[in-house]
């Protein structure tokens, strides 16, 4: 944008007294700031300013020293200033020729405060030529500053939960196998009497009598080995079957058990010879893997296996005995306390519960204060990372930023490699302005349940690094991925990525704001500025400040609302 050459009639002037001896020092005409008004971008306002010198204005020992001054709530940010000579100045800055003048330009550059919403951008003069010193006030030559990126807001972003592990019902395998002589389905003492199926008939009575354990299941599985014809096999499964589960079943009525005996049978069990031979350290048993791998036909399996003479009769002798079996299967299920039971031990002796039964009792309540001192007891008891992650999602709620990282660095000390945590402290640091580590948080979360892309969209947003965000953002439609489409003065992606918001609140009115005064649409302005001072009365001294708004700052309604 030029400036009027009017605004320099000052140093027009200061050049007319020294006029008479031809030695005048006049201000670069035709000023033009990019961008104008400023704008804060990734933390900083950065502003180019260029010009000219008119011909044969510029005294040959003329000295001028421009500086840059940002002017905000009574406070001054200075640039870097740069200095122009004359041809015969004996000082040292950029030569302007005086018959032919010459090009002004200065790159200025001010780290953002939120007060520089409000202010201007003016030039300061140091002047003199030979030892005469000119006297000349700042001149204003910008507003300042758009700051809409600023509200691409890290809370924007969800935090991700990293949940309990909690079961109310967990199931117990309980296992005994019960071997059988070679094309035999006959029980032998010395099988039904072994330690394994003691253990199994103690885990029934076990299941039946004990408060918190229900039996679910109970089956007998009769096998044959892979060796013999098919008809032969799968009679002597039939038989196995029946024989364990007669026996089981004697069992079950002299304890007064009254589940059902479920039965299977498998006539060939190939699958328990190849995890038999994989288990191994039977010389060969490589090449017996690669004939079951290649041949899938029984018979076909059988042939080439005996063809194998140098490793069959170890086969016979190790291997295929152990196939030769029924199986008992026990299922139970251990019953977990109720929720009332674990709300009550929460609150007054957390000590008897587990880490999953704290961790989920937090799940149980929505009163804040309670959930976050569940949280404690269970960093207490436990030094759980999941604990301090929730710890740190209710500290990021309500806005106790510095809280919030130190539990996500407590949790990440105890897990550093869990990509929610390590999201929700990307997120928190953003927060925090601090970006540096933001981005290293976020470069460990790949695979997290949060919205990795969007929170990276906010991150390149708050970094200056537009087009990065917008890929990033992809279709997400939050309160931040409109904020860039503000910035990329794409309004009608803006509106309609603000229509679809999930939850909107007082920053999605806020934006429909912005929206409504890029687009002149002045209803859009006020409606939208009420409803979102309305759910924020803060943003009324922003919306006051806001150089979004300065066309309609003179307004009688405008200034209704914001006062």
């Amino acid at each position: 944008m030029h400036m009027k050459k009017g605004l320099f009639l000052s140093l027009i002037a200061a050049a007319v007294v020294l006029a008479s001896c031809n030695k005048t020092l006049p201000s670069p005409e035709q000023i033009s700031v990019n961008p104008n008004p400023l704008e804060k971008v990734g933390g900083k306002v950065n502003a180019e300013i260029t010009g000219t010198f008119p011909q044969k204005k510029f005294a040959k020992k003329g000295v001028l020293t421009v500086t840059p001054v940002l002017k905000y709530d009574g406070k001054e940010a200075l640039g870097e200033p740069v200095t122009y000579v004359g041809e015969k100045a004996k000082e040292n800055g950029k030569t302007v020729n005086y018959k032919n003048g010459g090009k002004y330009s200065q790159s200025c550059s001010f780290d953002y405060v939120p007060a520089m919403r409000k202010s201007e951008l003016y030039l300061r003069f140091e002047a003199k030529v030979g030892k005469k010193v000119i006297e000349i006030p700042d001149v204003k030559i910008a507003d300042g500053v758009v700051a809409t990126s600023e509200l691409a807001d890290a809370k924007d972003n969800k935090t991700a939960a990293t949940p309990d592990k909690f079961q109310r019902v967990i199931q117990e395998l309980t296992e005994a196998d019960i071997k059988f002589l070679i094309q035999s389905a006959e029980l032998r003492s010395s099988e039904t009497k072994s330690e394994n199926v003691k253990a199994l008939q103690a885990a029934i009575k076990d299941a039946k009598e004990a408060e918190r354990k229900e039996i679910n299941k109970i089956e007998v599985a009769g096998y044959a080995s892979p060796d013999g014809g098919m008809d032969l096999n799968e009679k002597l499964a039939q038989n196995r079957q029946k024989a364990a589960a007669n026996f089981l079943k004697k069992d079950l009525k002299k304890n007064k058990v009254a589940n059902a005996v479920e039965s299977k049978i498998t006539a060939e069990d190939w699958e328990g010879f190849q995890k038999a031979m994989e288990n191994s350290n039977m010389q060969d048993k490589d090449l017996v893997l690669r004939v079951l791998s290649m041949y899938s036909d029984p018979e076909e399996r059988e042939a080439q296996i005996k063809n194998l003479s140098s490793v069959y009769g170890t086969i016979a002798d190790e291997i295929l005995p152990a196939l030769r079996r029924s199986r008992l299967i026990l299922t139970t299920d251990l019953i977990g306390k109720s929720d009332d039971e674990i709300r009550e031990l929460a609150k007054k002796d957390p000590a008897q519960l587990s880490v999953e039964e704290l961790l989920y009792a937090a799940t149980l309540t929505n009163d804040k204060a309670e959930k976050m001192a569940i949280y404690k007891k269970a960093a207490e008891q436990y030094n759980d990372y999941r604990a301090y992650n929730g710890m740190g999602q209710l500290y990021f709620e309500e806005g106790n930023i510095a809280e919030a990282r130190r539990c996500y660095a407590k949790a990440l000390e105890i897990q550093p490699n869990d990509p929610d945590v390590n999201y929700n402290a990307g997120v928190a640091a953003m927060a925090d302005g601090d970006l540096a580590k933001a981005e290293e948080y976020l470069g460990k979360a790949a695979g997290t349940k949060a919205n990795l892309q969007a929170a990276l969209g906010t991150l390149y947003t708050q970094k200056g690094d537009y087009n990065a965000a917008k890929k990033a953002y992809g279709q997400s439609a939050t309160n931040n991925a409109a904020v860039q489409q503000i910035l990329d003065e794409d309004y009608a992606a803006a509106s309609k990525t603000l229509d679809a918001v999930k939850e909107p609140n007082a920053t999605t009115a806020y934006l429909k704001a912005v929206v409504g005064a890029r687009t002149n649409d002045k209803a859009a302005v006020y409606a939208n500025l009420k409803k979102a001072i309305a759910q924020d009365a803060k943003l009324k001294a922003r919306a006051a400040q806001d150089i979004e708004f300065a066309k309609f700052a003179e307004d009688a309604e405008f200034q209704a609302i914001v006062k």
